[in-house]
Formats: C-alpha cells, structure tokens, sequence
C-alpha cells in the first residue's frame, strides 16, 4: 500500500490542485503575497500527510505529521477566508 492509496491524500491532492490553480486568479496586488501563502499551506498539507505515511511504523512521529498537515489545512482555510473578505 502506498500514500496515494489513501482518501485523505487523495482528498488533500485534490484540493490542492483547485487551491493552486485558484490562487493564480488573485488580483496582482494579491498574487505574490497571499497566493504564495495559499499555495505552500495547501502543499503542506499533502506533504505532511506524506512525510507521516513515511514513519507509519512510529505511531507518535505519524500523529505528529497528521497533526501538522491538520493544522496546514487550517492556515489554508484562513488564508481563502481572507481572500473572500477582500473580495
């Protein structure tokens, strides 16, 4: 079994192709800032769940990826919360 195997990296992947493709419709003013901002949290998210899947042997460094790539997920909800104010 791989990573790629799992619905959550799939969901995550998923998303992050609509995130980074999304991002590059902001505003100039907004590109380089908040579309690089959006960009890099919603690859930490699919790359934390990555890196986790890597240690799945080491159940506490695996939680501990699950946990970063949440909170990435987190900023990356922030991050099209504040584009949408701008909006």
């Amino acid at each position: 079994m791989s990573y790629r195997n799992l619905d959550i990296y799939k969901i995550a992947f998923d998303l992050f192709l609509k995130t980074h493709k999304a991002s590059l419709l902001l505003p100039k003013y907004e590109l380089f800032e908040l579309g690089s901002q959006l960009r890099r949290s919603s690859d930490s998210v699919i790359t934390n769940i990555v890196g986790g899947y890597g240690r799945s042997t080491y159940r506490n460094d695996y939680i501990r990826f699950l946990i970063y790539s949440h909170a990435s997920n987190d900023e990356t909800i922030n991050h099209i919360r504040r584009k949408n104010q701008h909006l």
